[in-house]
């Protein structure tokens, strides 16, 4: 009798810690590549469709003042994973090694992934990595991945065709790709890999990182419904690029006939397995407990094709991918979580990549990090409790001369060429002039020597990225 006591104490206890680990919530954070301020119908987007994205802002939260790490793919990845702007975070360029990879993270570098796995979460990463090769510090699996797969390195993720993808540490080569010819699609393969993440993983709390491709150049894809739909409404000037065939560089863009079509069609197919996604955490019976966050690593670019100023890709903003400009640094952020966010609801909140890490940890009951630069919007999105106020935003951008950019309230400051010693910075007041328009630098000494002192203290100078030396 004892005995049997024991046992139905011991699985009733078994069951209670099962229960407490299934409260605590999943967490989804989809990464478009490249996507701009205005690509997205609920920002303002008229050409292009993107239903089901706007259909999770309805259901959710949207950021109208959120921010990339950067304006550029690793190191605003960078941001994004460790919780420190450009000038703490460990990757702070793009910075190709051979025969394929990025410049690896640190093995002393933390990142969210890390802390999410030490709080009971299964942690998957379906896309592009780019910031540490397999058998590197870098890897997925050494920075809290428990499953990867997709493109290791952002050079190899120019092709949407490519000759292979990695999963976890294994390369998996692609039949039929071999940059003459092309067989298969690999977004495609990366997303029946994510939809099966979500499956296998649905009787515990995960945390899936989908870093999409899309709708990054080249400008590619099939002849498919996404196609076909936008294949003869806008005028095109075909783009003559770096062709699949015998002089085929890994890096480089393909030639396209209408690459306006093709990329509204690469949006929207990028629409349309966020939709994918949604529906399989409803069918699953996943999605009221379920945070899904969607956002994008840099603003709209211009390669391969692409044509930002046909399609408003900026939402009217100055800039596009690599300028510190509103446009090439502020992002599309959007968060569903049924009970906890308002649906429909808005947001002005000023925050940025960072603030994603104390945020996640805070929500997942994860160890504290032991750096970061960002603050927990969890008060905003729960719209209760005191929500803290960034005193400034930083970025910096390590080519072209080098840039850096503060924003301070309503001030937003922009330097370019910093490693001129002559270099002067910008003034504009995003609250008159969101185009940032005009300079008015001149008018303002004093907000401008705060800017600059705050800028020289949130640039640490990097060994392996320098900026100022």
């Amino acid at each position: 009798m004892m005995m049997k006591l024991f046992v139905l104490t011991s699985i009733l206890m078994i069951s209670a810690v099962s229960l407490q680990a299934q409260k605590k919530p999943n967490i989804v954070f989809i990464l478009a590549d490249d996507l701009g301020y205005g690509d997205l119908g609920v920002y303002g987007q008229t050409k292009i469709k993107t239903p089901n994205i706007d259909r999770l802002a309805k259901k959710g939260m949207r950021f109208t003042r959120f921010y990339a790490g950067t304006s550029v793919c690793a190191p605003s990845r960078s941001a994004l994973l460790t919780g420190q702007h450009t000038g703490h975070t460990y990757i702070r360029g793009n910075k190709e090694i051979q025969p394929e990879g990025q410049e690896p993270l640190a093995d002393t570098v933390q990142s969210y992934a890390l802390l999410l796995q030490q709080a009971g979460y299964t942690t998957g990463a379906f896309g592009k990595w780019g910031l540490g090769m397999t058998g590197t510090t870098g890897a997925p699996d050494k920075k809290g991945f428990d499953v990867f797969f997709g493109y290791n390195c952002q050079r190899q993720s120019h092709r949407y065709y490519p000759t292979h993808l990695w999963s976890n540490n294994e390369k998996v080569p692609l039949t039929g790709n071999d940059l003459t010819q092309k067989n298969i699609y690999a977004p495609t393969l990366i997303q029946e890999k994510t939809l099966a993440f979500i499956e296998d993983n649905k009787n515990k709390p995960f945390f899936l990182f989908v870093p999409s491709v899309l709708p990054h150049a080249e400008l590619s894809g099939p002849e498919d419904q996404y196609y076909k739909q936008y294949e003869n409404s806008f005028e095109e000037t075909p783009h003559k690029g770096n062709d699949y065939g015998p002089k085929a560089l890994v890096p480089g863009y393909a030639s396209v006939v209408k690459p306006r079509a093709t990329y509204a069609a690469m949006v929207s197919r990028l629409d349309a397995y966020v939709g994918q996604i949604l529906d399989k955490l409803e069918a699953l019976g996943l999605a009221g407990n379920t945070i899904v966050i969607f956002s994008s690593d840099n603003g709209s670019h211009q390669e391969g094709g692409a044509d930002p100023v046909f399609f408003n890709s900026s939402g009217g903003l100055r800039g596009n991918k690599r300028d510190l400009y509103e446009g090439g640094i502020k992002t599309p952020f959007i968060v569903k979580w049924p009970g906890k966010v308002k649906a429909g609801s808005e947001s002005n909140f000023i925050g940025a990549f960072w603030d994603l890490m104390p945020t996640f940890v805070e929500i997942a009951g994860a160890p504290a990090p032991k750096y970061t630069d960002g603050v927990s919007f969890l008060p905003t999105l729960l719209g209760k409790g005191k929500q803290a106020q960034h005193t400034y935003l930083y970025w910096e951008f390590h080519e072209s001369g080098g840039r850096q950019a503060l924003r301070m309230g309503n001030w937003k400051g922009v330097k370019y060429n910093v490693k001129d010693s002559n270099a002067q910075l910008e003034l504009y007041d995003l609250s008159k002039d969101p185009k940032e328009q005009h300079d008015i630098a001149a008018a303002h000494p004093a907000v401008l020597k705060q800017m600059n002192d705050y800028i020289k203290a949130a640039h640490t100078e990097s060994t392996v990225f320098p900026l100022i030396k």
